[in-house]
C-alpha cells in the first residue's frame, strides 16, 4: 500500500531551518508508532565506546531498529526528541552530529528538539533519543511476512 508522505510544514515568511522541521504533517489513514526513549548501546545493553557521537549514532540507530521491526523506515519518522546532557558537548560537535545522523537518516528531517537533561537513567549514557513515527496502515502486517 502507497501513501502519501509525511510533509514538512514551513510558514510563510520563516526561513527554512537546517537539520529539522519546524512541523511534520501526517497523512490521513496512518498508524503512530511510539518509541520509547532509546540510548547509544548495543544488543547486548553495552554503551558503544568512543564518547558522545558514537553514543548519538548507535541511539539513532536504535530508534530506525524499532521503526523497521514495525515495517517502517527511517523516512516515516515524524519527531525526534533528542536529550543530552552537555549541550555544550552537543554544540562544539555539531559538524560530526550532522554527518552521524545523514549516515542513518540519510536527509529526512523530522520535527525535532534537543534538550538538555542533568542525567540519563542509564550511567554513562550522554545521549538519548524519543521518537514518533506515522507508518502506513498495513505495516505491521507486512513486517510480519
Amino acid at each position: 500500500m502507497t501513501r502519501d508522505p509525511l510533509e514538512a510544514v514551513l510558514p510563510e515568511g520563516w526561513p527554512r531551518p537546517r537539520g529539522y522541521s519546524n512541523g511534520v504533517l501526517a497523512p490521513a489513514g496512518g498508524r503512530l508508532l511510539f518509541i520509547a526513549g532509546q540510548i547509544g548501546w548495543d544488543e547486548a545493553e553495552t554503551l558503544v565506546e568512543g564518547g558522545f557521537i558514537d553514543q548519538f549514532e548507535q541511539a539513532l540507530r536504535n530508534v530506525v531498529a524499532v521503526v523497521d521491526a514495525a515495517g517502517g523506515s527511517p523516512r516515516d519518522l515524524a519527531r525526534l526528541r533528542i536529550y543530552v546532557t552537555d549541550r555544550r558537548e552537543y554544540l562544539d560537535h555539531l559538524d560530526a552530529v550532522g554527518a552521524a545522523y545523514r549516515r542513518v537518516m540519510g536527509r529526512h528531517y523530522p520535527a525535532m528538539a534537543v534538550l538538555e537533561v542533568s542525567a540519563l537513567v542509564e550511567v554513562g549514557a550522554k545521549v538519548e533519543i524519543e521518537a514518533t513515527a506515522v507508518l502506513a496502515e498495513s505495516s505491521l502486517e507486512e513486517a510480519d511476512t
